[in-house]
């Protein structure tokens, strides 16, 4: 099985950024973290990170033909794109939406996500450790069906 893993912007700023809220882990930390995940339950993982929405949705584009499941975090984007919304659904491959905190937690406008629909879970304020568990439900497939 291969797994993407896609974060959006200011994810590379893990550590550095509102550690309040996502606390000290790097984004160097959570590559490696994810990659040993990866190794231990017999997986590829591809982890790619951009600032910018076109760049996202070229890596979700990509997954078509060569991933089994995206594992994506598209930061602020989770509230703005709908460019991205069709881009998952273009590619039919199956999703994990992951938020380091709770979006249901903060403000308003964080509340609205354009790309759940097109996902078959969901993972919210679970920090880091959300990554895996989002890993773990791609691996286990249709099991956990829709879990929002």
């Amino acid at each position: 099985m291969k797994i993407r893993v896609i974060n959006g912007p200011n994810l590379n700023m893990l550590g550095i950024r509102e550690p309040e809220i996502y606390g000290h882990t790097t984004y160097g930390d959570l590559v490696n973290m994810i990659k040993e995940h990866a190794d231990k339950t017999g997986v590829e993982v591809e982890c790619m990170q951009s600032n910018h929405e076109g760049d996202l949705v070229d890596m979700i584009q990509d997954c078509l033909n060569n991933a089994d499941g995206i594992v994506i975090n598209p930061g602020a984007y989770t509230h703005t794109s709908i460019a991205i919304l069709d881009a998952l659904r273009s590619v039919s491959v199956p999703a994990v939406e992951v938020h380091i905190s709770d979006p249901d937690e903060r403000e308003g406008f964080r509340k609205v996500s354009y790309i759940r629909e097109a996902c078959i879970a969901t993972i919210k304020g679970h920090g880091i450790n959300g990554y895996l568990e989002a890993m773990d439900r791609l691996i286990k497939g249709g099991q956990y069906g829709m879990d929002k």
